[in-house]
């Protein structure tokens, strides 16, 4: 089939949106606890803080520099951007309308009340008024705009209200507007007193309401004629120029000063804001009507994501959980001992995180231990990983942190680990500059009867104990001497000079993964048009780059069977006559964020698996480190392709299925449900 060049690959960005229309579905769903649901919405709007700041921002500064560039689906960024910003706008309309006409009347229903100003009792109004002068106005910084006070730098996403005034303050001044920022140490959403709210623990206030009822406090002797909540999203795309560094970690500071007053994507406003105040606001930040979101409700919806910690009602959450341990680690004193027994496969959020950290612990006061190394990408502000590295360093370890400085919106906490690391008598390095380190490698090297044993861990997600219990993600603990030599090398490179050598199991980022990919897609079509069996099984969260999905038109055409499970975007297009008829697309959202990428390839009844951090994109394959590990254990084998490919196939819960032209059906089905996170759920945790 002869399909135009432009409509093989599908829209990066409308994928994205595409994908939160699905997340935005868990909140519509009404099968899901209540503050669940208010979570999943939350999501939505974290997801697009970062859509506009790294992708958006992208599509601008292309319009305006590069007008005339081709996109990989064959629009220019100028049409890309309006097809954009118009699907964006309906997806924050949808939004919203689910808060303002769903989940808050429902959760009213539930005793969880938003009260609104009109609503406030005497006695609630007199403590928030006390309220207000005790907590907020001793750090509120009102901004009146006049020729000494000029339009002030707005921090990246934080709330600030413009407001209108009438009058002369005490110095004859008649300036019509002022801005207030509200600071970003102050929560968003306020308990009320039990006392104050009929024995109701659950009743709360925004900010935002406490500042509209409040704000005159700030401005003595004039009328306030308005107050209109607003949030500017700023470019935070880092830029780090390689001719120009000399120290990377003191370059990045740099950058991340500049980072919260970068070139402003988009206005949030309340949807009260008169036209008058949008146009001033507007031209502050220099950008256009179609940038601009006018909201019924708060300007950050991310920060109602703390509500249902705040809230004691389990009935209206998930389940509680205990993840399980392998039962080798349950019969075992010593990990050691156990991972000499045989290779260990580690499932979260199903199975606990928690022999990462032991392995960790144990590495650092073990005398029989004598270096540690590991690749960091995101591990959080507090992590017990980190702690257990520098405890390592200090008993006198040789401790080795490939730290990547450059994990977006992670870099201000690495940047502090690794300085924390130095102080602790640990090598710190940070990788190649413009490569990212996004391997996932642990290896802890111990002296037994006279050698050197080498531990692995190697995983797809991050060394972050709070999101293995969010994220879905596969480790392998091993003492394999091909895999531990494989990834001693690895480190080799990361930390000095030289070549990249030969590796014996792993395949590796930028080196050998896309090649390697490629080859095993190019032998099941061979395979295929042979007359014999094949088939590719991939699950991941993206996939973009373009030789990878020409590569799987060719299987399908050659008649492989290729089933794809890609949580994220994907660009591409399943199901086209004659170009994809044998793949399908799939994608899960649920519970837990699907996360891992694993890849199978059935090779002539050979079933080759791998586990990988990578993606299938342009930037995991060619611009970052990545490792990719062949399961060996036919054990660990059987059960990776039942627990994160089969199951994930049969789910009709949690499953979306692509259609040729990038949208998504809710899978459904006749018959009984099948969710695989639930199925995993009930196989490897103890509800609690």
């Amino acid at each position: 089939m002869n399909t135009p060049a432009q409509d093989l690959l599908l829209n990066r960005e409308l994928g994205l949106i595409e994908f939160n229309r699905r997340v935005l579905a868990q909140g519509e769903d009404e099968t899901l606890p209540l503050l669940e649901r208010l979570k999943f919405l939350c999501i939505v709007s974290s997801n697009l803080d970062e859509f506009f700041e790294v992708r958006v921002a992208w599509l601008k500064d292309n319009a305006q520099h590069n007008p005339g560039r081709i996109l990989a689906d064959g629009n220019t960024p100028g049409s890309t951007l309006e097809r954009v910003t118009d699907a964006a706008h309906k997806l924050v309309a949808g939004q919203y309308a689910l808060l303002t006409d769903v989940i808050l009347p429902q959760l009213r229903e539930e005793g969880i009340v938003f009260l609104r100003r009109r609503e406030w009792t005497a006695a609630q109004q007199a403590w928030i008024q006390a309220f207000f002068f005790r907590e907020l106005m001793p750090i509120l910084t009102p901004i009146g705009l006049d020729p000494a006070h000029p339009f002030p730098k707005v921090l990246n996403k934080s709330l600030n209200f413009a407001v209108e005034l009438e009058g002369r303050d005490a110095f004859g001044r008649a300036s019509g507007i002022a801005i207030v920022q509200a600071p970003r140490i102050l929560p968003r959403v306020i308990r009320l007193p039990a006392e104050v709210c009929d024995g109701n623990p659950n009743t709360f206030v925004f900010l935002s309401s406490i500042l509209h009822a409040h704000v005159h406090e700030l401005f003595l002797g004039m009328t306030v004629k308005g107050c209109y909540q607003f949030r500017v999203t700023r470019n935070s795309e880092l830029t780090v120029e390689e001719e120009d560094l000399k120290n990377l970690r003191t370059a990045l500071q740099g950058e991340l000063r500049h980072r919260q007053f970068g070139q402003a994507v988009r206005l949030e406003i309340a949807d009260t804001c008169p036209a008058h105040m949008e146009e001033f606001l507007l031209t502050q930040f220099n950008l256009q009507p179609q940038d601009v979101f006018r909201v019924n409700g708060p300007v950050n919806l991310v920060r109602l994501m703390q509500v249902p910690d705040l809230v004691e009602r389990p009935d209206l959450k998930f389940p509680a959980f205990v993840p399980s341990l392998p039962l080798a680690l349950q019969n075992k004193a010593n990990l050691f001992d156990a991972v000499r027994q045989g290779d260990l496969l580690l499932h979260h959020p199903y199975q606990s995180f928690q022999p990462v950290i032991d392995l960790l612990n144990l590495a650092a006061i073990d005398p029989q231990v004598v270096a540690i190394k590991m690749t960091v990408y995101r591990t959080g502000t507090d992590s017990v990983l980190m702690d257990s590295l520098i405890a390592a360093a200090r008993a006198g370890k040789q401790v080795t942190v490939v730290l990547e400085l450059m994990a977006r919106f992670d870099e201000e906490a690495n940047i502090g680990w690794a300085s924390r690391l130095e102080d602790a008598g640990a090598h710190v390095v940070y990788g190649v500059f413009g490569y990212k380190v996004h391997a996932k490698m642990l290896m802890v090297v111990r002296r037994e009867d006279g050698l050197l044993r080498r531990y692995v861990h190697l995983g797809t997600g991050n060394y972050h104990p709070r999101t293995a219990r969010l994220y879905t993600d596969l480790g392998l603990l091993t003492c394999n001497e091909d895999i531990a030599s494989d990834v001693n090398d690895i480190f080799v490179q990361l930390t000095g000079l030289g070549r990249a050598s030969k590796l014996k199991q792993l395949v590796q980022s930028p080196f050998s993964l896309h090649g390697t990919m490629m080859a095993a897609i190019a032998r099941e079509a061979e395979h295929a048009k042979e007359g014999r069996p094949a088939r590719i099984i991939a699950k991941m969260n993206a996939l973009l780059e373009p030789q990878i999905i020409h590569a799987l038109y060719r299987a399908s055409q050659a008649g492989v069977k290729i089933q794809l499970i890609v949580r994220g975007v994907c660009a591409l297009r399943p199901g086209v006559p004659g170009l994809s008829d044998n793949i399908t697309v799939r994608s899960l959202v649920g519970r837990f964020l699907e996360h891992p990428r694993v890849f199978y390839f059935y090779n002539d009844r050979a079933e080759d698996l791998y586990i990988a951090s990578a993606d299938w994109m342009g930037r995991n394959f060619f611009r970052r480190i990545e490792t990719c590990v062949p399961i060996l254990d036919a054990r660990i084998k059987r059960r990776i392709i039942k627990e994160a490919l089969r199951l994930g196939l049969t789910d009709n819960v949690n499953a979306w299925e692509m259609q040729p032209d990038g949208s998504y059906r809710r899978k459904g089905g006749r018959g009984k449900a099948m969710c695989a996170q639930q199925a995993l759920l009930a196989e490897y945790v103890r509800q609690g």
